[in-house]
């Protein structure tokens, strides 16, 4: 009688420690990755992904543990190392250099050489050949940044790939991808696979990890939950390991909100607001204690309208009111005045200052709305910052830790806080679950809501359109940025997607 043969994991994590301060961050943590699957790792924003994936690729030195790469026991003291080993990482923002070639992202620190100099023939020749391997025909010698997000995500695979690797960590690598480039990333991945390529799958989309995953590993508060094949944890029950019985229950049960303010009149107002090759003449109205859902495909001009009412771009049509008054907003700076405040769609890129402290990221907004003579003292700081800490649950040491170290989820939390202590009268949202966890968009669409039962006007944007119809009492929608209707609370996405089909 004939057995199965056992297949081994070619990447192992076994007891692995991490602390930092004293603070524990990962506490007997193990991982298994088996050649020729595709393995999610799942868990709320602090949950310790990140740190794990830092120990795995040596930025970080376990205080505990053991790391095995095919048998052998290996501690990478640098990715630099990790890589050499065939350990390699792409990560959610692109870690390349715009300024230069394709060809030269591709084998930065390694180009192939001849006599005293670089061989650029061979290596624009090998950088088309790794590039074929993954479906993608572009002329290499072209600078980086000459390409669209989705072709640098693919580069930077390609980059992974250079090293013959054994091990592909991709760190939330469709954030910033619309469906059709997700399908040709996975068409990828699905193909790396069958050549038996072990491949560790970090992402916030569930239904990617259901397209694409063989098995998951659940991390919550540090610890590892549990490991599963995919066809053994169906939704509902990774949602329960990843943050807890009691809120998937909540987020299960969770509707779209009834009633809002019909009938009120606008507190504010656009009227054929837009920008010539940005967006069409765009009227929009919104409510005191109303969210104002705005849905739309990729490109549809939803950020483009937020910037725009926000003065962040200059409006060349139509105007905005506020109660019934024109207003001129002609930089962000007008806007706050007026009350309002906006959290961007990138929050590492305009939202937080990483080296400044949580309480310095919080009271931003405030000390420039009271201008450079009217300082905010420490203690006043150190107060707002506390209160709205506390109030939002945001997981942070203290206040004067720098809020580039806290989780995704909490740095969003703290630009939230941010707006709050200005006590705005219009929030506009731009994405702001992005790339969080299950738990934290549940608290963040929580928090929205009972900002509007407040009487706070809120318009809210997100690229994920369930998430429109669960916290807004209204929708507009826009197609190729223009709009093209709205739809009342209860609206489900069918009558999104018809909308927009319709004007198609």
């Amino acid at each position: 009688m004939s057995t199965a043969p056992v297949i081994e994991p070619v990447l192992s994590l076994t007891g692995i420690h991490k602390s930092f301060a004293g603070v524990r961050v990962l506490s007997d943590v193990s991982l298994r990755l088996f050649p020729g699957e595709v393995h999610a790792l799942m868990g709320q924003n602090g949950a310790g992904k990140s740190t794990l994936i830092k120990v795995l690729t040596g930025v970080f030195p376990a205080n505990a543990g053991s790391v095995e790469l095919g048998g052998t026991a290996i501690s990478p003291r640098s990715p630099l190392e990790a890589q050499r080993l065939g350990i390699s990482t792409v990560y959610q923002e692109v870690n390349l250099c715009p300024n230069l070639s394709v060809a030269e992202n591709i084998f930065a620190g390694r180009y192939p050489r001849r006599h005293l100099g670089i061989d650029w023939g061979r290596m624009n020749v090998e950088a088309r050949a790794l590039l074929a391997r993954l479906d993608l025909d572009i002329d290499v010698t072209r600078v980086l940044s000459s390409y669209p997000v989705a072709v640098q995500q693919m580069v930077a695979i390609a980059r992974a790939l250079c090293v013959e690797a054994k091990v592909l960590v991709l760190d939330e690598p469709t954030s910033s991808l619309d469906e059709e480039e997700v399908n040709r990333l996975f068409a990828v991945l699905r193909r790396l696979r069958e050549q038996g390529m072990a491949i560790l799958f970090v992402t916030h989309f569930l239904a990617q990890v259901y397209a694409l995953s063989d098995r998951i590993t659940v991390l919550r508060n540090g610890e590892r939950v549990g490991e599963w094949l995919v066809r053994d944890l169906p939704a509902p029950a990774l949602i329960a390991a990843m943050v807890g019985r009691e809120l998937a229950a909540r987020a299960a049960a969770a509707t779209a909100p009834q009633g809002g303010a019909d009938g009120a009149p606008a507190a504010f107002e656009l009227r054929g607001m837009g920008r010539k090759g940005m967006l069409q003449p765009t009227d929009l109205a919104l409510r005191a204690g109303e969210v104002l859902g705005l849905a739309g495909l990729l490109g549809s001009g939803r950020t483009e309208l937020a910037q725009l009412a926000f003065g962040l771009r200059h409006a060349d049509q139509g105007e905005l009111r506020v109660q019934g008054q024109a207003r001129a907003v002609t930089c962000p700076a007008d806007a706050v005045r007026l009350g309002m405040g906006m959290m961007p769609e990138d929050r590492k890129a305009d939202g937080i200052v990483p080296e400044l402290s949580v309480r310095e990221n919080i009271v931003l907004a405030l000390q420039a709305q009271r201008g450079m003579w009217n300082y905010l003292g420490t203690a006043e700081q150190d107060q707002l910052a506390m209160r709205l800490v506390q109030a939002l649950a945001i997981k942070a040491a203290d206040i004067e830790m720098p809020i580039g170290l806290l989780s995704g989820g909490n740095q969003q939390k703290a630009l939230l806080a941010r707006w709050l202590v200005t006590q705005p009268k219009l929030l506009i949202l731009d994405e702001p679950t992005r790339g969080i966890d299950v738990a934290a968009k549940q608290e963040i669409m929580d928090e929205i809501l009972r900002l509007a039962g407040q009487g706070m006007a809120v318009l809210f944007i997100s690229s994920e359109i369930e998430e429109v119809v669960r916290v807004s009492h209204r929708i507009a929608v826009l197609r190729d940025r223009r709009k093209v209707g709205e739809l009342p609370a209860g609206s489900d996405e069918h009558h999104i997607y018809q909308l927009i089909a319709e004007e198609a």
